[in-house]
C-alpha cells in the first residue's frame, strides 16, 4: 500500500522517462526496479548487504532490466565518493539507523540532486523533518512515513 501510494504521488510530480535515480538502502532493490520498469534512464541501488546487492542483480538480470546498477557499500560511505547529478534520491534508511535526521543535509549540502530534483525519505513516525529548508510534504500510510524535498 505504502509503495502503491508513493508511486501514486511521484505520477503527478515528475516524468519518469530519462530519470537519474539513486535508491539508498535498496534492500531488495523493489523500488530501484519500479523506476526501471517507468522509464528510468539509470538506478544505482545501494546497500550494504551483499545478499540484497546480489539479489537485486540476479531479478534484474531475471527480467531484463539493465539501467538498474547494484552496489555493496555503505550508504553514508558510497555518499563520501557518490556522482553528483541525480533527478531524484530515495532513501528508505533502517528506522533505528543513527543518523536518519541528518540525511536531508547531507545530500543537500553535497550537491547530489540535479535543479528540480527531489529527495524522499521512508521514516519512523517520529521523524518531522518540516522545518527543513527544502522541506516540501509528507504522506503516511500506516507506520511508514515519506518525506518530500526539493530545492528549485
Amino acid at each position: 500500500m505504502a509503495k502503491e501510494g508513493l508511486f501514486n504521488i511521484l505520477n503527478n510530480l515528475i516524468d519518469f522517462e530519462g530519470l537519474i535515480v539513486l535508491d539508498l538502502f535498496a534492500g531488495t532493490g523493489n523500488i530501484s526496479l519500479e523506476f526501471a520498469s517507468r522509464g528510468a534512464a539509470s538506478v544505482t541501488s545501494v546497500d550494504i548487504n551483499f545478499k540484497c546487492v546480489d539479489f537485486i542483480k540476479k531479478i534484474s538480470g531475471e527480467i531484463g532490466i539493465e539501467t538498474v546498477k547494484p552496489f555493496r557499500s555503505e550508504t553514508f560511505r558510497f555518499l563520501k565518493s557518490a556522482p553528483r547529478g541525480y533527478d531524484l534520491i530515495f532513501a528508505d534508511p533502517p528506522y533505528d539507523l543513527d543518523g536518519i535526521a541528518l540525511l536531508p543535509e547531507l545530500i543537500f549540502e553535497k550537491e547530489w540532486l540535479n535543479k528540480n530534483a527531489w529527495l524522499i525519505i521512508e521514516h519512523p513516525k517520529g521523524i518531522d523533518f518540516a522545518r527543513h529548508i527544502y522541506f516540501s510534504q509528507k504522506r503516511n500510510y500506516g507506520k511508514v512515513n515519506f518525506s518530500f524535498f526539493t530545492r528549485d
